[in-house]
């Protein structure tokens, strides 16, 4: 079992930087793969970033690419999310999520938190 609770969320202008936190509990949290999902409203949740259990491997979504950064702590039993260069369309709730899968699809992951809202101002 996993527990999940994110932190960081907040407002933001346009061009700002945020950074993300999810802290899990669980002696397990190092064999799992973690990612950061979003969702707007009225939008289905959107893959945003991935990290593989040991950080060696990361993936993004094209519409973060560049301006995203994902990295874990498992000695803190942590995952961040560094946010620059936000964009008025980045604004959503937004999941951390844990799986001991290979995909980062929605239905795939096994544990999620109750997110934090981002809004990003023009």
């Amino acid at each position: 079992q996993v527990q999940l609770v994110e932190s960081g969320g907040g407002l933001v202008q346009a061009g700002g930087s945020l950074r993300l936190s999810c802290a899990a509990s669980g002696r397990t949290f190092s064999m799992y793969a973690m990612g950061w999902f979003r969702q707007a409203p009225g939008k289905e949740h959107e893959f945003v970033a991935g990290i593989s259990w040991g950080g060696g491997n990361t993936y993004y979504a094209d519409s973060v690419k560049g301006r995203f950064t994902i990295s874990r702590d498992n000695a803190k039993n942590a995952v961040y999310l560094q946010m620059n260069s936000l964009k008025p369309e980045d604004t959503a709730v937004y999941y951390c999520a844990a799986t001991l899968g290979s995909s980062w699809s929605y239905y795939g992951m096994d544990y999620w938190g109750k997110g934090t809202l981002v809004t990003v101002s023009s």
